[in-house]
């Protein structure tokens, strides 16, 4: 098992104690350097230019920030969960992904989506009109083999409708080999998961703690492996979630208050995973026998850095 953490930037609010941008840079950068010594395998970023509230509060650009937290860590691997395929010419990703990859000494993920929030596309002028979730789905497997072809060759070409690269050059094409790994996010069974079996080192379903689910999703995963001559197995099962945790059950319940917003705290569980640490070891215990191998963890109030050492400290070591 590996566990990566996901570090605040903005997107979810949670800058927004600070004032000063400089600080809140520092928050996130600060966090990332907890998670490089704590011993957790990797940190993320989303990729979203908006705070999802949709009120104008800071929102650090997902790829820079890496670039720079890069340079502030030695050891976690660097991804994002996952980058919005419409906001960057995949050739350029390729080349931007090599590039982090260099500047970190080999540990990049490149992660890869359809994007989904209509609001940004609308703002920023990206893929106007706003495509239809076919055609979002189109460009995200036509992405995928521009990306694919572009981090393992130095000189790359591919035809397709909406994206497509003639003589494109990738050097250095990354630090990793074979090649910076690939994660497509997302877990629509008729196109994502076909584009995953097709293309993708790894993939990362949504945020769920059903582990029927995950049971569902991967078995139709592998019947697209099939249908193209892939094993499975060669394909790195990743899921996210929001971790509320604390030494005690009085401790879970208060940091889970602020965020219940009318709902149940059985309702907060359906798609955050909730507890003391003992009550967390058999969350991700039925989430692993259910196939999932690395965990996006992000842990509410990101300035109290208590949550997140008490996971490395007393859940982590129950999991291997």
């Amino acid at each position: 098992m590996r566990w990566g953490v996901v570090l605040p930037q903005g997107w979810r609010s949670d800058l927004t104690h600070l004032t000063d941008p400089v600080d809140q840079f520092e928050a996130m950068v600060g966090m990332a350097r907890e998670a490089d010594e704590l011993g957790y395998d990797s940190v993320w970023l989303y990729d979203h230019v908006h705070a999802v509230s949709g009120e104008p509060e800071t929102t650090f650009e997902c790829w820079t920030s890496l670039a720079a937290i890069a340079r502030e860590t030695s050891r976690v691997r660097l991804g994002q969960i996952v980058t919005c395929n419409s906001f960057r010419n995949p050739a350029l990703l390729a080349k931007m992904a090599a590039t982090l990859d260099v500047a970190s000494g080999g540990r990049a993920f490149l992660g890869l989506g359809a994007g989904w929030d209509q609001r940004e596309y609308d703002a920023y002028g990206f893929d106007q009109p706003y495509p239809s979730t076919g055609e979002r789905m189109t460009r995200l497997d036509e992405a995928a083999r521009v990306v694919t072809a572009m981090l393992r060759e130095p000189v790359a070409t591919v035809d397709g409708r909406y994206h497509w690269v003639r003589g494109a050059q990738n050097v250095p094409t990354g630090v990793q080999r074979p090649h910076i790994p690939l994660m497509i996010g997302g877990s629509g069974e008729k196109r994502t998961l076909k584009t995953v079996a097709r293309y993708a080192d790894a993939c990362n379903l949504t945020d769920h703690t059903d582990p029927a689910f995950y049971r569902h999703k991967l078995e139709v995963l592998a019947r697209h492996c099939a249908d193209v001559g892939r094993d499975p197995g060669s394909i790195l099962n990743t899921a996210s979630f929001s971790v509320f945790t604390g030494g005690t059950d009085a401790e879970v319940t208060a940091r889970l208050a602020p965020h219940l917003r009318g709902r149940s705290r059985a309702e907060v569980a359906a798609g955050s995973a909730v507890g003391t640490p003992a009550e967390l070891v058999e969350v991700f215990g039925r989430l692993v026998e259910a196939g999932i191998e690395y965990f996006m963890l992000y842990f509410h109030e990101p300035t109290d850095l208590a949550p997140m050492r008490l996971f490395a400290r007393e859940v982590v070591p129950q999991l291997g």
